[in-house]
């Protein structure tokens, strides 16, 4: 079935209900929601359609167009170089990668193409325990899949597995206590934007999805960030969001310009931007947390007034956010979820732990009046959405540990691991 690329450009309606897409790590509508009901329940024998071994190291989300599903990942080679530009504090290991876009069949989990991007040593390591060199997850157009290995390079690849070009960002980042990079890019119709937040020299800069051909680059006075941008069009202008430490942003795609911008975040913003009506929703976690709902319409630099609502409270540090029927969910890395009304701040609840003191850096997705919510304990949590705390079930997978977040597409939830990509099937 063909389905327009200026929807899947803006990723601002929902996909009609059941069909098999899920474009981009947050889902047809870039908010964590799927249009189709998933299992309920599922373990190690129970409601498991497939599961495959993923070779070498990948915290990215699998992405779905179709009768496919597309993971990154990056394979040692087994060559251990000494690198020119090594960072004390980077946790990954000197050794030259391979990094790969994989091609499998969504209804059968057999590989259909492998494709290598390239083969290169990195100069500097990842967060030891939920980093890798393969963290940032594609987004496809129907036509080819875009990957983002940050210093190593974008690249275009079509769904056969034909390399269409490829983009040498000619910097290499330097990340926030060698954590590694992982900022996905976000496509505006014929634009395909990355944001390059790092300790220095910050930046975003712009590509022609067609050719690669560089638009734009403009400098960000930010330090490390990994908040995927928000793509959305308002009174007929399309701008992308961009969440910082300094300021929330936004710019227009075609060129660069800078629209507006409004300080208020804390350090180290990672979860998505999300939009809720006239409303942008922005969120930071570790030092100074904050949710800063902003009203769109503003041009320069926003007043107080552009400000809906804010809290300081059930703000989440890794996992992006959930918008779900006017309702803003937020989970923090212990496993604290809370429910709040995206147009008023209200909190129906707040802070409410999960089973267990669940630990987590994936971040949930929403389907059929559940949301859902890995662990790195192999567990998902259902809670029931809504503006009441209820856990519905919760289903493990043994020895298996969760920190890429899940996707889903035609009813089928598929979960990756450090090990495995699962795909669990409908059922009860």
């Amino acid at each position: 079935m063909h389905v327009s690329l200026s929807l899947l450009a803006l990723l601002s309606a929902p996909l009609v209900q059941g069909e098999a897409y899920w474009p981009h790590w947050r889902g047809p509508s870039a908010n964590g929601v799927t249009p189709t009901a998933l299992a309920h329940h599922w373990s190690d024998t129970q409601n498991v359609r497939w599961v495959v071994p993923t070779p070498g190291r990948g915290a990215s989300t699998p992405v779905i167009w179709g009768e496919q599903v597309f993971f990154t990942t990056a394979v040692p080679t087994g060559r251990a170089l000494e690198r020119a530009d090594s960072n004390s504090s980077a946790s990954g290991a000197p050794e030259e990668q391979s990094f790969e876009l994989h091609a499998l069949d969504r209804r059968t989990g057999a590989t259909r193409w492998k494709s290598v991007a390239r083969v290169a040593t990195p100069h500097e390591g990842y967060h030891k325990s939920y980093g890798s060199f393969a963290s940032a997850a594609p987004v496809t157009d129907g036509e080819r899949v875009y990957v983002s290995f940050g210093s190593q390079g974008l690249y275009a690849i079509d769904l056969a597995g034909k390399l269409a070009w490829s983009f040498d960002p000619r910097v290499k980042l330097a990340m926030r206590n060698g954590f590694g990079e992982g900022l996905a890019p976000v496509l505006a119709g014929e634009v395909l934007v990355q944001v390059c937040d790092q300790e220095h020299d910050s930046f975003a800069f712009a590509l022609d999805k067609r050719t690669g051909k560089e638009l734009w680059r403009v400098p960000r006075d930010e330090p490390s960030t990994w908040a995927t941008p928000l793509v959305t069009e308002f009174a007929g202008v399309t701008q992308v969001v961009t969440a910082g430490t300094t300021r929330v942003r936004s710019y227009a795609p075609k060129t660069g310009e800078l629209l507006w911008e409004r300080g208020g975040l804390g350090l180290n913003a990672i979860p998505a931007v999300l939009r809720a009506g006239d409303l942008v929703l922005c969120m930071s976690g570790y030092r100074d947390p904050r949710i800063l709902a902003l009203k769109l319409g503003g041009r320069g630099a926003l007043p107080d007034e552009a400000i809906a609502w804010s809290s300081t409270q059930g703000c989440a540090y890794t996992a992006s956010p959930v918008l779900d029927d006017g309702l803003y969910y937020t989970v923090s890395d212990r496993g604290l979820l809370s429910c709040f009304d995206a147009q008023t701040g209200e909190a129906h609840y707040l802070e409410e732990r999960l089973p267990r003191g669940s630990a987590l850096k994936s971040s949930p997705i929403a389907a059929g009046g559940f949301l859902y919510l890995p662990t790195e304990a192999g567990e998902v949590h259902l809670v029931k959405l809504g503006p009441e705390f209820e856990v519905a079930a919760t289903n493990t997978l043994s020895d298996q540990v969760f920190v890429a977040s899940p996707a889903a597409a035609a009813g089928d939830l598929f979960l990756r691991s450090w090990t495995h990509l699962f795909c669990i099937q409908p059922g009860g």
